[in-house]
């Protein structure tokens, strides 16, 4: 029998840095990389689109089970049409932590996510990647850094990207979706027994990398 495919799943609340961390251990290793999160983002922004309310849990699990979906060349396509600024916004965020919380919407997704596992590798980063998704992953990190440091970092992506923010309210939106997605009775964020934790607050991103690097290496043998 043949090994299984490898996995890096990297989870942690919001605004961790797990997503660029995660691309950019998926750049190294030529893996393919699955942005989670995205696919929430995207259903809230198609469910918006569609005009389907966000509490319309049957009619979210049929949209989020067709979707057509793929992550190329640093954008994600929806409908062959690029959407990565479209479902950044902190409007889509919070869309998107509604819709997580509905057991339908993450199982009509789960098989879609786990379609991403291809050779020679897949790096992915959420917030049950290791505890639901791929349980068996070759290494689990469960990113994270203090919710200022995480909503300083939100700040300046949205101010770069020309939309506004305020510091303090994000602060609290942070604080509020972390109790959200950590309380849901559907794979709530959590920090597995066998997952490696790794606080970012004063690491760069550069470190925050390569220790993850370092950590699949020795999970791998070398």
């Amino acid at each position: 029998m043949s090994p299984p495919i490898p996995v890096i799943a990297i989870d942690g609340p919001s605004a961790s840095g797990k997503g660029t961390v995660a691309a950019r251990v998926a750049a190294t290793l030529g893996f393919h990389y699955l942005d989670s999160g995205a696919l929430y983002r995207v259903t809230a922004h198609a469910a918006r689109d569609r005009g389907i309310d966000l509490d319309d849990e049957t009619a979210l699990a049929a949209l989020a089970a067709g979707l057509d979906l793929r992550f190329e060349a640093g954008e994600v396509w929806l409908d062959g049409a690029a959407v990565g600024d479209a479902i950044r916004t902190e409007e889509a965020g919070r869309g998107a932590s509604a819709i997580a919380a509905l057991p339908s919407v993450r199982t009509a997704l789960l098989d879609l996510q786990r379609g991403f596992r291809r050779p020679p590798g897949l790096v992915t980063d959420g917030r049950d990647m290791g505890s639901v998704v791929f349980p068996d992953a070759t290494l689990k990190v469960f990113l994270t850094a203090s919710p200022e440091v995480r909503a300083e970092r939100r700040y300046k992506q949205l101010i770069e990207k020309g939309f506004a923010a305020n510091l303090a309210a994000l602060v609290q939106d942070l604080r509020e979706r972390d109790a959200r997605d950590a309380s849901r009775a559907a794979a709530p964020l959590r920090e597995t027994a066998d997952a490696r934790r790794l606080d970012t607050s004063d690491l760069g991103i550069d470190q925050a990398v390569e220790r993850v690097l370092d950590w699949y290496r020795a999970a791998r043998g070398g």
